[in-house]
């Protein structure tokens, strides 16, 4: 299996951040097109509206106030108000509009991404923290919020405030209008640098963040261990070094992200400054006062703009350490899918047939399996048994087609399971692992999860048979029962044979458990042998045992060892051979007669 990032190991990424990713974002604004070009409208309405103030400022002091003209003033004053009045509506208008698409676009990303890791294969999720997958999902998705809706606001309507204001300026004074324009060659160099290093701040600080998340999650999953083996200081100790990593990295990150701000309000106040020198000093340049006061209006209005654009800028390059980790893994390549020209699978008889099947799970990692053969007939049970690490759940990992095979095929029925899509065969197949997962809710939804068109009478029924029924029957609400995550108010036990009856409900052609009554006492099992009998009955089944007492009826049992089939056969003629599962079974046996 691939090495396992660690929580205090940074991952890396697998492709650099490219500007035209941001293209991707486009796909998710084409649903919203209509919306977001009213949007524009209002904005470059309330824009025009807002930018007119200082040009009827000019009439009144250059025209009207001198002339004395008190109509032409109130008239002008009305006309003022009213551009007020546009602009605030289409303020309010812009506002809601463009953060109502920004939160649908989030909600679009989130749910695409959610949907892509129902798609992933195992090994991507054993490869990493479960807390690094989650970050990206919630916290890299909520960190684009603002600027996908209060961000993209000011973006739009500080560039149409830009090129608005700009065409003012020319009117009223293009030479003016060039000498507010020189230092902003000065103002790209100041971004240049700065966005360079603060794009490596923040894709280290993502790290962290990652690490911390990993860590939290880890440490809350396990902590009855923690609390079981006294370990709390240790682990108090090691969330304060993964925190303070996390602290140093986001305090560099902020020191250089803060550096662009001052250097863009140092410009504008220099340019503000030398326009003022220009038309108090007439250097080239001979003013109106009207003009020179409309004009230096229109200065602040350009530099604003310019300013947000800059704090957009520097919100977009943090950003980029977010999306190219959410770009990553939508980026992830299933490894298992349907392919091309897959048929869905008919009912199955459960006829099973390994062809000289080998696996790895990478192409510069050792087999895992070698050249595995053995048939099953449809009905029949098989027990895989042997040591641990031995191959025995990869080869029902193999047969669920939650891997693809490296070498040789997988049938059933007959048909090649790599030519059938993934659904048609997991629908008619049945998995029960060993560490069984209880969703919060009811039992009678968890039972119901293996058909979710079930009546209760159906549910009542596959307990009872699962022998699940005697235990809900004492609880205090029965099959209503509210669970919590992963079924912490009930035992070992009690989850497996929720499991037990949630797998007999779906009425499985192929059934595969796997250690599923290793959480199970002597005295359970006995009452679900019964249950068990009947949840097998004319099924092909798959069992994983290290209990050998559990598949001593089983048709046929495989000896797995490093990867091989080394014994197959009956209970009693394996026995009789006094090969490996003859030593197997009498080990065991004794260890237990020693008890």
């Amino acid at each position: 299996m691939a090495k396992r990032n660690t929580y205090n190991e940074d991952e890396t990424l697998k492709q650099s951040f490219n500007w035209h990713d941001y293209a991707r974002l486009g796909h998710y604004l084409r649903p919203y097109r209509g919306k977001l070009a009213l949007a524009l409208g209002s904005i470059l309405l309330g824009n025009v509206a807002l930018i007119l103030g200082p040009y009827l400022t000019k009439v009144a002091i250059d025209t009207i106030i001198p002339h004395h003209d008190m109509l032409a003033l109130s008239l002008l004053s009305s006309v003022f108000l009213i551009t007020l009045l546009v602009a605030w509506a289409c303020y309010r208008y812009r506002i809601w509009t463009i953060t109502e698409i920004g939160q649908d676009l989030l909600r679009d990303m989130r749910t695409d991404l959610f949907t892509h890791l129902q798609t992933l294969p195992f090994a991507y999720f054993d490869s990493r923290p479960h807390g690094k997958i989650l970050i990206r999902v919630v916290n890299y998705i909520n960190t684009l919020s603002d600027l996908l809706s209060n961000g993209l606001i000011n973006l739009i309507s500080d560039f149409i405030n830009l090129l608005v204001t700009l065409v003012f300026m020319l009117a009223i004074n293009w030479r003016l209008t060039l000498y507010s324009l020189v230092l902003l060659p000065v103002l790209f160099i100041w971004t240049y640098v700065i966005q360079v290093q603060q794009q490596k701040a923040f894709q280290a600080l993502s790290n962290k963040q990652s690490n911390l998340n990993a860590f939290i999650h880890e440490g809350i999953a396990g902590i009855k261990v923690t609390q079981g083996f006294a370990q709390e200081a240790n682990a108090i100790n090691a969330f304060d070094a993964v925190a303070e990593e996390n602290r140093v990295a986001y305090m560099r990150a902020v020191k250089v992200q803060y550096a662009l701000w001052p250097g863009v309000q140092n410009i504008a106040t220099l340019t503000t400054a030398l326009i003022y020198y220009i038309g108090i000093q007439h250097v080239g340049v001979v003013v109106s006062t009207g003009t020179l006061i409309a004009f230096l209006g229109y200065i602040t209005n350009f530099w604003n703009p310019v300013i947000n654009i800059g704090n957009f800028y520097n919100s977009l390059i943090t950003a980029t350490a977010y999306l190219e980790r959410i770009f990553e893994t939508l980026d992830e390549a299933p490894e298992v899918t349907d392919e091309a020209g897959a048929f869905t699978l008919p009912p199955i008889h459960g006829e099973v047939a390994f062809q000289d099947v080998s696996f790895k799970y990478a192409p510069d990692e050792p087999e895992i399996l070698h050249d595995v053969s053995f048939h099953a007939g449809a009905g029949e049970t098989i027990a895989l048994v042997g040591p641990t690490g031995a191959g025995k759940s990869t080869i029902i990992n193999l047969l669920s087609r939650f891997y693809n095979v490296t070498d040789g095929v997988v049938a059933i029925d007959g048909v090649d399971i790599s030519r059938v899509t993934l659904a048609s065969l997991r629908a008619q197949m049945g998995v029960m692992l060993q560490d069984t997962f209880i969703f919060s809710g009811t039992i009678l939804d968890n039972i119901r999860y293996g058909r979710l068109d079930a009546t209760e009478e159906d549910v009542i029924a596959a307990a009872k048979i699962a022998r699940a029924d005697d235990f809900i029957q004492t609880l205090a609400d029965g099959y209503h029962t509210v669970v919590q995550e992963r079924g912490v108010s009930l035992s070992a036990g009690q989850r497996q044979l929720i499991a037990f009856a949630r797998t007999l409900l779906a009425d499985p052609r192929i059934l595969i458990l796997d250690e599923a009554t290793a959480a199970i006492d002597t005295h359970t099992e006995q009452l679900l042998q019964a249950g068990l009998d009947q949840l097998l009955k004319g099924r092909t089944s798959f069992i994983v045992a290290h209990r050998l007492s559990t598949i001593r009826r089983a048709d046929k049992i495989l000896v797995i060892d490093h990867g091989r089939i080394v014994e197959s056969g009956t209970h009693d003629a394996l026995m009789a051979a006094h090969g490996a599962y003859f030593q197997l079974y009498d080990a065991q046996l004794r260890m237990l007669q020693a008890l």
